[in-house]
């Protein structure tokens, strides 16, 4: 029986639903994935996957210091493994990682220390495994390259956090445990510090760059890590993204250097906003002159007429703030700030 117009009309709207519908669907960017928050009683992963640990004492300190915070510590199988300045070999290294995301005793892994190495294995992970058993993973500096790699392949959030030789004071204590074990949709900001004799406060101070808020993902870390992933598959996507940076004992027409490689990938004209944490021993150098911080910063991100501000407590420095890479944030640029729109655990 040959249908009338009407049913065919309708049934070319009811197709046509359906695509819009299968469209928006395929379209719409997915959630982010949540890993378990921690809890005291918990047990840590303690691993190395950059640099090694040279003395014993070091490596007591960090357990001493998570045991403290409430956890139990399993240490990775090669944490005091050591080829070169590495914590054993690549391999040694990579499996580390993955070991601890299939331990099911394992609730969270933490990286020892940053240094150098962990692009030498970001190839090497099991991102399959990362996906279906998601955990909290964090650490800084180096670890930039593992913490974005991870969310950009699995979805996962990820935490820019202190490693387990950093110093745990109350600051970095409070954020992390606001993030990462109260599900707290914080709102991240510097460390308020009195004037004592002067007349201005010196430390924690904001500068803004342009003025503004601005909504998106989290993503960033140590300018130099990401500027060597540029043009990877573990670089992370900066469409509508919040972007945070910091760095350390880097020249400043390296930083240049690094920040154009960012421009050029086209990274930097998609973001919505821009967070500088702190540039620590970012000097001149020897030479015939240098721009400063200020004027690269002004000529990298004021083209771009989207809120930036610096300052952030994020950074090679005592008193440092969890972030979560991957979690959606609101940034304002006038109040120094970043706020979780959602807790960045479940």
């Amino acid at each position: 029986m040959t249908p009338s117009r009407r049913e065919l009309l309708q049934l070319g709207a009811a197709a046509s639903g359906l695509l819009a519908s299968a469209q928006a669907t395929a379209t719409a960017a997915p959630g982010p994935l949540r890993p378990p928050r921690l809890k005291a009683g918990d047990t840590l992963g303690l691993i190395s996957p950059a640099n090694a640990t040279f003395e014993r004492e070091p490596l007591k300190i960090a357990v001493e210091a998570l045991q403290a915070l409430g956890f139990k510590v399993k240490l990775g199988e090669h944490i005091a493994a050591r080829r070169g300045p590495f914590a054993g070999t690549d391999a040694q290294r990579a499996a580390d990682v993955n070991a601890m995301f299939a331990d099911d005793s394992v609730a969270g892994i933490l990286a020892m220390t940053g240094g150098s190495g962990c692009n030498r294995i970001v190839d090497k992970l099991d991102y399959a495994l990362i996906r279906r058993k998601p955990k909290f993973f964090g650490g800084f500096s180096d670890l930039t390259s593992l913490v974005n790699a991870m969310h950009r392949q699995t979805g996962l959030v990820a935490f820019h956090s202190p490693v387990a030789v950093s110093e745990w004071n109350d600051y970095s204590v409070q954020s992390f445990k606001s993030i990462a074990m109260n599900a707290e949709a914080a709102v991240l900001r510097n460390p308020v510090v009195k004037p004592g004799d002067d007349v201005v406060v010196r430390e924690e101070r904001i500068t803004t760059v342009r003025a503004g808020k601005a909504q998106g993902r989290l993503v960033g870390g140590n300018l130099t890590v990401l500027a060597s992933l540029a043009g990877t598959p573990y670089f992370p996507d900066c469409r509508g993204a919040i972007l945070f940076l910091e760095d350390i004992n880097e020249y400043i027409y390296r930083i240049d250097r690094c920040l154009s490689t960012l421009r050029l990938t086209g990274a930097l004209d998609q973001l919505a906003g821009v967070v500088l944490g702190r540039f620590t021993k970012c000097e001149p150098g020897d030479g015939y002159g240098s721009l400063t911080l200020d004027e690269v910063f002004d000529d990298y991100f004021l083209p771009l007429n989207i809120p930036v501000y610096r300052g952030a407590a994020i950074g090679h420095i005592k008193r440092k703030m969890t972030v979560p890479v991957g979690a959606p944030a609101e940034m304002d640029a006038d109040a120094g700030t970043i706020r979780l729109l959602a807790p960045a655990v479940a």
